[in-house]
């Protein structure tokens, strides 16, 4: 049963990390290279102005989260903000994530991935996160039982994601309504005063999985 299972995400077409450049003035933050350091590893892709960024890091000191956020005007309103609460268990990276991640997250270290309010590339459903090859090589990064959580208030794109997650990328997942008065998000905020339904999937990790990247980690990071 499990080979069945493990063998359909890798029939789909396989990213090519080698192909990647590391971004504009990459570098690795500390807690990566710090193998002293017990705390679980976060990480958040598209950060916006850092509303939950902050939240999170403030809340949850136990863990340290690394946000990254690639649009100039929202990552200088996040790092200024960021600056201003001094947080040690935070790191705000300005880089696109795919490259930033394919050069910096080594295989099996994240506990938990946050994708909230994603856009929903509606003209290019390609570029959907759960519909990109990438994202299996970021299911490589997850630890055993860590989490993708993937929210948004469009519910076309949350049915995809369901979809691609079971039938695709063969994971278990949980879909729910966000509660009505959660403020993770200025988006979050917005969509919830008008009323409208957000969704969150909340995708795990199991023991038994398998990508094509489990051992894959460019040599800048082995070298370190």
């Amino acid at each position: 049963m499990t080979d069945n299972i493990d063998l359909t995400h890798q029939q789909e077409r396989a990213f090519q990390p080698q192909k990647l450049s590391a971004p504009r003035d990459f570098i690795i933050p500390n807690i990566i290279n710090d193998n002293k350091n017990e705390k679980p590893l976060v990480l958040e892709i598209g950060a916006g102005k850092g509303k939950h960024a902050l939240s999170f890091a403030a809340q949850n000191p136990d863990k340290h989260l690394i946000a990254i956020e690639r649009t100039r005007n929202k990552f200088e309103a996040f790092s200024k903000l960021a600056t201003l609460q001094n947080l040690s268990n935070l790191d705000a990276i300005h880089a696109d994530a795919i490259a930033w991640t394919v050069h910096a997250i080594k295989p099996n270290s994240l506990a938990k991935i946050f994708i909230l309010y994603p856009n929903p590339e509606q003209h290019n459903p390609n570029q959907q996160w759960l519909n990109m090859p990438f994202f299996e090589f970021l299911l490589s990064r997850l630890q055993v039982g860590g989490e993708v959580v993937l929210v948004t208030n469009i519910e076309s794109y949350m049915d995809n994601a369901e979809h691609q997650a079971t039938k695709v990328w063969c994971l278990p997942s949980t879909r729910s309504r966000v509660p009505s008065t959660s403020q993770r998000t200025h988006f979050e905020v917005k969509y919830l005063a008008r009323q409208e339904v957000c969704w969150e999937l909340s995708i795990r990790k199991p023991k038994w999985y398998k990508t094509r990247f489990d051992d894959w980690q460019v040599s800048a990071i082995s070298k370190k």
